[in-house]
């Protein structure tokens, strides 16, 4: 579960961009912050994995807390929520390492993007391996080949259910195994699943024994 620290000085805001949080698998919001003094408070109490940040607070610049929060907890990550549109601002915000930066007004769905994004891109970087693939370091820098289209009969809702059944299940599948659970043909499961892993997403292991070629397993790379 990542663990997020939401610093805003508007109460119901960041009561709002809480929930969105919460609406969002595999998130959870940890505190709630409204001033910079209270949040470097609550990031060392907390060590949380993401703070959504804004920039004007009423103590500090979030430019300049970015930094500090940094400094008491290294490997927190940083997602700058603003109205703040100032392309200097921008700047200064890409530069000081932060993972995105989201203007307001904006929805749910336009937080959740970001979110998952994070999840799928930036946490894996986090994990104990040593090494990291190319197709990491794309994801990251926007350039994963997920942008090509997918194959003609396939769907973006689909393959999302395909993304997420691999999440869950922890453990490499069988197309057969996929298309079981998911309710669909042996044959469109298996076309998901190697789009997937053309993508970079999956990864594909190979399982000898019996008779005839090997079977091909799909697990998600965490």
């Amino acid at each position: 579960m990542i663990k997020v620290l939401i610093v805003d000085d508007d109460f119901m805001v960041a009561k709002v961009h809480a929930g969105f949080v919460r609406q969002t698998p595999g998130f959870a919001v940890v505190g709630v912050a409204h001033t910079g003094a209270q949040a470097l408070v609550e990031a060392q109490r907390l060590q949380p994995d993401l703070v959504l940040l804004d920039i004007h607070l009423p103590d500090i610049s979030g430019l300049d807390l970015l930094q500090q929060l940094r400094e008491e907890v290294p490997e927190l990550d940083v997602l700058v929520i603003s109205a703040a549109r100032e392309v200097d601002t921008v700047r200064r915000a890409l530069r000081g390492g932060i993972v995105h930066y989201l203007m307001k007004p904006f929805s749910n769905e336009d937080l959740r993007e970001r979110l998952e994004h994070y999840q799928q891109a930036y946490r894996p970087l986090a994990s104990s391996k040593s090494t990291a693939e190319q197709a990491d370091v794309n994801r990251v820098f926007g350039v994963s080949r997920t942008e090509r289209p997918l194959p003609k009969g396939c769907s973006v809702e689909t393959l999302r259910l395909v993304e997420q059944l691999l999440r869950d299940t922890g453990t490499d599948l069988s197309a057969s195994e996929a298309a079981d659970r998911l309710g669909t043909s042996r044959v469109s499961a298996r076309r998901y699943l190697e789009y997937l892993s053309d993508d970079g997403r999956v990864k594909v292991q190979l399982r000898y024994g019996g008779v005839g070629r090997p079977e091909r397993r799909y697990v998600w790379r965490s």
